[in-house]
């Protein structure tokens, strides 16, 4: 996907570096959540704790325009299919390159892009039957067995993290156990690899990143002040996408 850098900065709207992109929050503490833990909402063994704020620090500097990395490790991690077509695709991270507008020769630049796992999440506010919710340590999830397709989550996603799963998609060898089966009629999105945090690993995309790309991702614990991208966000200049509409993503960016 390829955007003007203030195109791209709204993520389909209107984004204008200085407006779009803010100071670290301080507000990354985050209220109690749902007692649910697991993304197929049958969590009776979830280690979902609100002493954790669970997110990420990526710094584009370090990102290359041509680097599926991250993208790759999702897709196998999470067992999402391919499709070849735009109106069936799923993504749970995608990368996008943009540019800075009015500068002459302006040099691309790439960024991986995916659900921010927001402190206020519009889509969970507008659910009808609270399938999305936000667990104790802040990851957003959604409950496949009470999601209803209806899709007002993807309507109300200012970054438009979710996708809809519109074509039945079956089991195949190979695929990983961990995570739920893939169930057609309901929307789905990045759940920060929660099968992995819950068992003390990192997301997918960042252990990739780190193993076969230019580490330019990071993860870590916002609620512990001595992790590594709580010093990060606090000695760089770490920004929040759109921090503007009040939503306080848990994804900051370094180098936009």
């Amino acid at each position: 996907m390829s955007f003007d850098r203030r195109d791209f900065l709204a993520l389909g709207t209107a984004m204008a570096a200085g407006t779009v992109f803010g100071p670290i929050s301080a507000a990354l503490s985050h209220t109690g959540g749902d007692e649910r833990g697991e993304a197929g909402g049958d969590a009776k063994d979830h280690r979902a704790s609100a002493k954790n704020s669970w997110g990420m620090v990526i710094d584009i500097n370090k990102c290359e325009t041509g680097c599926t990395v991250c993208v790759d490790a999702c897709k196998k991690e999470n067992n999402i299919p391919e499709f070849h077509d735009p109106l069936l695709d799923i993504h749970w991270i995608r990368k996008l390159t943009f540019k800075q507008k009015g500068v002459p020769n302006a040099e691309e630049r790439s960024m991986p892009a995916m659900c921010f796992h927001c402190e206020h999440p519009p889509c969970a506010h507008v659910c009808p039957v609270a399938a999305t919710f936000v667990r104790k340590d802040g990851i957003v999830l959604v409950d496949k067995h009470r999601c209803i397709g209806c899709r007002y989550c993807m309507i109300a996603c200012p970054y438009k993290a979710r996708s809809f799963v519109s074509k039945h998609v079956e089991p195949k060898p190979g695929d990983n156990p961990d995570v739920p089966v893939r169930m057609h009629g309901v929307v789905e999105k990045c759940t920060l690899c929660v099968h992995r945090i819950d068992g003390g690993l990192e997301p997918a995309c960042v252990e990739a990143c780190k193993k076969k790309g230019n580490g330019a991702m990071m993860f870590g614990d916002f609620a512990d002040p001595e992790s590594g991208i709580s010093k990060q966000a606090r000695t760089s200049k770490a920004s929040q996408i759109r921090p503007d509409l009040g939503c306080n993503p848990r994804v900051f960016y370094m180098g936009v």
